[in-house]
């Protein structure tokens, strides 16, 4: 079944709001300078965090209106596009960090993984199985299983990972992880900063 993610979200889930501590945390591992995608970047939270850290940004999002309110963003390139339904729009090895939150549409790993270039970060958070019991999303279909998204983002080098009940802003069970694509070359992950 091919749903859609937003009908099952609560309304603040791409909203303007404070960026996740999770990519706040992770952000700093991207290459500095590098250019990063803000996958179903909505109202445009951690792609404003990002461009604020002097990354070039580029947000996707099928919602014309939500890109609009980003106009104020300098610099960003910012690409409306139905991900779900339509083609993939970037090429293999085009991002230094990719980063997706509040979203899942399982299709899409294979590419998320592929957009990284060598050393490049993915930082992934959403909701898992469990979350039922805290409200919506409660579909399975927008639910991650317990260490799926370890399994999803094969064959990149895990940083970070966690999975569990996060007690605010609301309620809710989630997984989240931070990854690096190997540089060419390499046998395994190279070293990252860490701060």
């Amino acid at each position: 079944m091919n749903g859609d993610n937003r009908r099952d979200m609560q309304p603040c889930a791409h909203g303007t709001e404070a960026p996740s501590p999770w990519v706040v945390r992770w952000a700093r591992a991207i290459r500095a300078g590098g250019r990063v995608l803000d996958v179903a970047c909505g109202g445009g939270r951690h792609l404003r965090h990002l461009a604020a850290l002097g990354y070039p940004v580029v947000g996707v999002d099928r919602d014309e209106r939500a890109l609009a309110a980003l106009a104020d963003v300098a610099g960003a390139d910012l690409r409306t596009a139905d991900i779900e339904a339509g083609p993939w729009p970037f090429s293999p090895e085009e991002f230094d960090g990719v980063v997706v939150t509040n979203y899942l549409h399982r299709p899409l790993f294979p590419y998320l993984v592929a957009a990284l270039r060598p050393g490049g970060i993915l930082i992934y958070e959403t909701f898992a199985r469990g979350n039922e019991r805290f409200g919506r999303p409660s579909n399975p279909e927008f639910l991650l299983e317990p260490g799926e998204l370890l399994r999803r983002i094969e064959p990149l080098s895990v940083i970070g990972f966690e999975q569990g009940l996060l007690a605010s802003p609301k309620r809710a069970l989630v997984q989240r992880i931070c990854a690096v694509r190997s540089e060419a070359g390499s046998s395994g992950a190279g070293v990252i900063a860490l701060e």
